[in-house]
């Protein structure tokens, strides 16, 4: 099974970061960095994202490694 990254999540749905960057209203520098890890987005980032890669919240848990935060979250 393909690990689930935020990059495939974009790439699944063919879109560049620059078309993710102008859906969610932040730069196409943040993008890169929680592609690459180096940022954690807000909660309020993380459903943007979700709805723009037409997936789960918890895949986009999933694709940043907070499954544990996730859980803890929903109790």
């Amino acid at each position: 099974m393909k690990k689930i990254t935020l990059k495939t999540l974009r790439e699944k749905r063919g879109l560049t970061q620059e078309e993710v960057s102008k859906i969610t209203g932040k730069s196409v520098t943040y993008i890169s960095m929680l592609e690459t890890g180096r940022r954690n987005p807000s909660d309020a980032t993380k459903k943007k994202l979700a709805k723009v890669y037409n997936c789960n919240i918890f895949d986009i848990f999933l694709a940043l490694g907070l499954t544990e935060s996730y859980k803890k979250e929903r109790g």
